[in-house]
């Protein structure tokens, strides 16, 4: 009987002790002044256990690399766009994120290279970073200005002064991404490899080609796992729900942006828009979208072939 009460005695205290532990890990609502809480400094620790799936490489059977392009335009992304105000004292945008990231804690930024495929291979310096992100001119007259500019020591900055007149023409993303089939776990996965911004109004863009001009519009290449700890701590701006909490990482884990279809990797070398000095230009815009049907029905096929109803 005596073992009996011991027994029960010890499992009050343990729930007991649960309980208290949940109601110390359980955040008010509101903070000390009654404003709204968000929960940025528990994001802080949390971002270094990002959730990440290792395959081996026996069971990748089938991998296919895609390149996406994210429109800002679209009113999917929105919150990626928004805020455009430099000093948001709550919310950055996508880019505000990036660009913090790379002159405030050194996350390294590649070259876009001589073709438009990445390579991660050469890192950019604070001088390249200067010159790739150059404002444009209205007049031969007017000195430079840059979003990045290289200090003294050779350490890239942010001009303030120029982040909402710059980041205005700043309304895509590319994005680097593999759709790879794991025999182990016998699903179809895909992963963000890199993502580089563009932007529109380059002064150095070129007007050779879509596909020549797109490529001069990259500023640069970022590892897509180098950012995720830094996606990982920022929230999305709300989007009429005060009570939403979905951070950046979040957001392209779940796949809740909209893109469209560039090219992937073929033994040609092309993109879609590649083809501009290959097919009529009346024909041009329907062969695209013919072909973007065409590659996305084709990974959506793939999962689908390997079983037998």
């Amino acid at each position: 009987m005596r073992n009996r009460l011991s027994i029960v005695v010890l499992l009050f205290a343990l729930c007991s002790l649960c309980s208290v532990e949940a109601q110390k890990t359980a955040f008010p609502f509101f903070d000390q002044s009654g404003k709204i809480r968000l929960q940025t400094t528990e994001l802080d620790a949390l971002a270094d256990t990002i959730a990440v799936i290792s395959h081996r490489a026996d069971d990748i059977v089938w991998a296919r690399v895609v390149y996406r392009v994210i429109d800002m335009r679209e009113k999917q992304n929105y919150r990626l766009y928004f805020p455009t105000r430099y000093d948001n004292p709550t919310y950055r945008n996508l880019f505000k994120v990036m660009l913090d990231a790379i002159c405030e804690d050194g996350l390294t930024a590649y070259e876009r290279g001589v073709e438009f495929l990445p390579q991660y291979s050469r890192p950019l310096t604070a001088e390249d970073l200067q010159a790739n992100t150059q404002l444009p001119k209205e007049s031969e007259d007017e000195e430079n200005a840059y979003l990045i500019e290289a200090d003294a020591l050779g350490t890239p900055t942010l001009n303030v002064d120029n982040f909402s007149y710059y980041v205005k023409n700043q309304l895509k993303y590319i994005i680097q991404e593999v759709i790879f089939f794991d025999k182990h776990s016998s699903r179809l996965y895909s992963k963000i490899i890199g993502i580089a911004p563009m932007y529109s109004a380059h002064p150095h863009k070129q007007d050779a080609s879509a596909m020549s001009s797109l490529h001069t519009s990259i500023l640069f290449w970022v590892l897509f796992d180098d950012l995720r700890p830094y996606l990982a701590k920022q929230y999305m701006i709300n989007n009429g729900n005060e009570v939403q909490r979905l951070t950046m990482d979040e957001f392209f884990a779940q796949r809740l942006y909209n893109s469209y279809l560039l090219g992937d990797n073929n033994m040609f070398g092309r993109m879609l828009l590649d083809y501009d000095q290959m097919v009529d230009e009346e024909k041009f815009e329907a062969y695209v979208k013919k072909e973007q049907k065409r590659i996305e029905t084709e990974l959506l096929n793939f999962e689908q072939d390997l079983w037998e109803y």
